[in-house]
């Protein structure tokens, strides 16, 4: 079992930055690929980033150039660095991992949130 715990989420106005963190316990070693994505209210959950073990990523267009995601594997934690925020980046952001990469994501945190102001 892999527990995921998000944490930074929070009230910005647009324009703003925030660090969300995504801290992984427990059997680790199986995890290859971690994501976060996000859920607004009345809408389906949309991938933000994903990151792989050897650290390659990819950004849907709505975020590229404006969030960038990065481990830690000292601490065994993964970020998501959000910069120049829109009122339509308001979401409840959840981190993901998985085993393998074709198959659904195995492990979710239990989100935190982030909204902007505008």
């Amino acid at each position: 079992q892999v527990q995921l715990a998000e944490s930074g989420g929070g009230l910005v106005p647009a324009g703003g930055s925030l660090r969300l963190s995504c801290a992984t316990s427990g059997s680790i070693f199986s995890i290859n690929v971690m994501a976060w994505y996000r859920q607004a209210p009345g809408k389906q959950r949309e991938l933000v980033a994903i990151i792989s073990r050897v650290s390659t990523t990819n950004y849907p267009d709505s975020v590229k150039g404006r969030f960038t995601i990065s481990r830690d594997n000292a601490k065994n934690t993964v970020y998501l660095s959000m910069n120049s925020l829109k009122p339509e980046d308001t979401a409840v952001y959840y981190c993901a991992a998985k085993t393998y990469a074709s198959m659904p994501y195995d492990y979710w945190g239990q989100g935190t949130q982030v909204t902007v102001s505008s």
